[in-house]
């Protein structure tokens, strides 16, 4: 089965992902701080991870950064409600794979 892990800080759209992605099939992991996204992909290592850039700890980069360090193969989407891109470019450089703009339609 597939494994996605979700790192979001706000509740209702954590929730939100969680109970879709397992109705579509998937093993979920969540974490809502950079620090438990750390330790949940290096515990049990996901075949994708959706990562909010604004977290309460560590920031979406600095997941990025820690994630790459060990894992360069695991695809990493970047959720953000930013509407510059800086700091997308920026996730792009460190090894994110792609983003999403939040609000999105779960499709």
């Amino acid at each position: 089965m597939t494994r996605v892990l979700v790192v979001e800080d706000e509740p209702s759209l954590l929730r939100a992902l969680a109970m879709n992605l397992t109705a579509r099939g998937y093993e979920v992991g969540i974490a809502e701080t950079g620090t438990a996204a750390l330790t949940a992909a290096a515990r049990q290592p996901p075949d994708l991870i959706l990562l909010d850039l604004g977290l309460p700890d560590l920031g979406g980069l600095d997941v990025i950064r820690g994630i790459r360090a060990y894992d360069t193969a695991t695809p990493i989407i970047v959720l953000s409600a930013r509407t510059g891109s800086t700091d997308k470019v920026r996730a792009l450089d460190l090894g994110a794979d792609g983003d999403v703009t939040k609000p999105f339609g779960i499709d």
